[in-house]
Parts: C-alpha cells; structure tokens; sequence
C-alpha cells in the first residue's frame, strides 16, 4: 500500500512539473508573439516614412533635392523674415502684390523689402479677373511690381473663369498676358491648378512657363502632357518663420532659377 502511494505521489509530481514547464513554454511563445508584433510595428513606422500630405510637419524639402520655394500674401500675417531667409532649403518666393483692378496686398511692400534683406529671390505675381477692365488691372499691378525691385519675372494667378464662357475667358486671359509682356519686356510666368488647366487652358499657354498646383504625392501631369516648369505641392506646409500654413512648389525636372530670372 506504501508504494502504491508513493507511486501516486510520484506521478502527481510529474504531472505538475510537466504542467508548469507547458504553461511557461506558452507564456514564452506568448510573449515572443507579442515581441514580433511590436518590432514589426516599429519597423513599419520607421521605415514606411509617412508623406508631406499625411503628415503636414514632414516637408517634401527634408527628403529631395529640389530648388523649393513659397509664395506669400496677407492672409499669412507678419512674416519673420531672418527666420524664413536661415532656412536654406527656400531659394525663391512669390508675393502678392496685387488683385483685379484695385486692389493691393497690404502686406507687399513689407515683404519685399524683409525678403530682398534676407537673402530670397523674389518675384511678384497678380490675382488675374477675367471680368475687371484689363487696362485698370495692368496699371494696378505696375504700382507695386516695379522692375528694380524684381529678381524673378511677373506671375500672374489665374484661377476663376468670373462666370465667363471659356472662350470670352480664354480671350481675356490672351489679351492680358500679351499686356504683361509688353509692359515688362518678358513673358509672364502662369499659375493655375491642374483641373482648372485640363478644363479651360489646354493649348492656351504653350508658349509660357507654368507653374501648376495639386496637391498630391505624385507629380502633377496635364491632359495634353505639357511641360510643366514648377509644382506647387502643398497648399500646408510648414516652414520656421511663419505663423500657420504656407503654399509651397519645387522646380520640375531640370527646370531651375535661371528661367525665371528678370531681364533688367
């Protein structure tokens, strides 16, 4: 009967050590499991590098080699100029300097003037109304975008039709580019979004430099496959200086500055 109990004893023994072992082989595959997963997560945030436009903080000039630049009007406020001009990742900006036949950015001449001390080449650019008298327009823009104090050539801003049929609006549009040109002895550079382009100005502009905005990761590529001079990429971006987002672009392929450069 002794042995018989020992036997029983044993075998309880066993079956407990046996026990334990299998219960601390699962929490190790357990906890091997749960390891995995938190590298593969850690990986896949390190190395899968979120975009400019899932992450408006991480800016398309921290990861190409791009000539970037911004443009600026009022609706950014007061601009910290030694600030923007330290961050040499911006070689250029656009500034508003007019809109339609009255009206004047009223942070121009501010912005020009800060600009040009710290070091950016700098280039004004008019808001285009295809409706407004084009002579009341022109003479707007010529009070502010004077020639000396240009180091890019003129921009113009077209964006709205003003309700006008496309041809009336083509046709507008035609007869103010040719005032530009003539007013300042150098073709305009033009800005509009991509979808208003493939809808309105297809074959329009063949014979300017455009600057096209999407905001997407890829790059922009217009319906009839143009040649495009500068994307704007981003409508929120960040840069140290100023307060809020900032409109971004980068030159396209082996466009650069020298193209935009004022014939004085």
């Amino acid at each position: 009967m002794k042995k018989i109990t020992l036997l029983l004893i044993l075998l309880l023994a066993f079956f407990v050590v046996d026990n334990a072992d299998a219960q601390r082989k699962r929490s190790r595959q357990r906890t091997k499991a749960r390891t995995h997963k938190v590298v593969k997560k850690v990986k896949r945030q390190v190395f899968s590098r979120p975009t400019v436009h899932e992450n408006p903080f991480l800016q398309c000039e921290d990861t190409c080699t791009h000539v970037h630049g911004i443009d600026l009007s009022h609706y950014q406020g007061e601009v910290f100029w030694e600030t923007v001009g330290d961050n040499t990742r911006m070689a250029y900006v656009y500034l508003k300097a007019t809109e339609g036949g009255d009206r004047i950015d009223d942070r121009y001449e501010a912005n020009i003037d800060l600009a040009h001390r710290y070091g950016l080449k700098v280039g004004s650019y008019h808001f285009f109304r295809p409706r407004t008298n084009l002579a009341h327009q022109l003479a707007n823009f010529m009070t502010q975008c004077l020639p000396g104090e240009q180091d890019l050539i003129p921009m113009l801003d077209v964006e709205s039709t003003g309700g006008l049929p496309t041809e009336e609006f083509c046709d507008s549009l035609h007869k103010f580019l040719i005032m530009l040109e003539t007013a300042y002895h150098q073709k305009p550079l033009v800005y509009t979004g991509r979808n208003f382009y493939n809808r309105h100005l297809v074959g329009m502009l063949d014979d300017y430099l455009l600057m096209i905005a999407m905001y997407t990761d890829e790059e922009p590529v217009l319906v009839d496959e143009r040649d495009i001079c500068l994307w704007q990429y981003t409508g929120k971006g960040r840069i140290n200086g100023v307060i809020g987002y900032v409109d971004k672009s980068r030159f396209m392929g082996r466009h650069g500055l020298r193209e935009l450069r004022f014939r004085h």
